[in-house]
């Protein structure tokens, strides 16, 4: 991860300073997959996701100069596609996407091969219902946190709340998935 942490450091400074396309291309690769499925959570269509996907990054290039400036630069990219695809449900009239509809998968990161996963698919269908009947807030708070690693304090940021509610959020999702799933059992 801090290997990860300077390449990244590496290529927004490439991007600030020398105005590398090859850096924002790095940049693009290392963080669409997650940011395509986090703006998912508020645009519904593929091809509206990659519109604000592509705004993002847009938004990303126009202001290059100031990204030695950022600290934190998940919570600033996160930060940038949440405000995009807010502007966007704004510019098309579209109301929030009910995030019901969307398949979160818990284990997307996990690194097994078949023969190491002990969990069945009735168990891992078991839980993303579990996670899919938590209230909308506390299932972004959750995904963030559990899949794509973010700490609280920048989920705090990316979602504009304080890191109190990210804490609750978690509590209540941890909670409601543990009564949930020993209902199943």
């Amino acid at each position: 991860m801090e290997n990860n942490s300077k390449k990244i450091t590496q290529w927004l400074c490439e991007l600030a300073l020398a105005n590398s396309q090859a850096a924002l291309k790095s940049l693009y690769v290392a963080y669409n997959q997650k940011l395509i499925r986090f703006i998912g959570l508020y645009v519904s269509s593929f091809v509206d996701i990659e519109e604000v996907l592509s705004d993002t990054f847009l938004a990303l290039w126009n202001n290059r100069e100031s990204l030695l400036d950022v600290t934190n630069f998940n919570s600033y990219i996160y930060g940038i596609a949440r405000h995009k695809a807010i502007s966007f449900c704004r510019k098309k009239q579209i109301e929030n996407v009910d995030v019901e509809d969307f398949f979160i998968d818990l284990f997307y990161h996990t690194e097994t091969t078949p023969e190491d996963n002990l969990i069945s698919k009735e168990e891992i269908a078991n839980i993303n219902a579990a996670i899919n009947a938590l209230p909308e807030k506390t299932k972004i708070t959750f995904k963030l946190i559990r899949e794509d690693n973010l700490k609280y304090k920048e989920v705090a940021e990316i979602l504009g709340i304080s890191i109190k509610t990210v804490e609750a959020h978690m509590a209540t999702a941890v909670r409601q998935l543990r009564e949930t799933l020993e209902k199943k059992t």
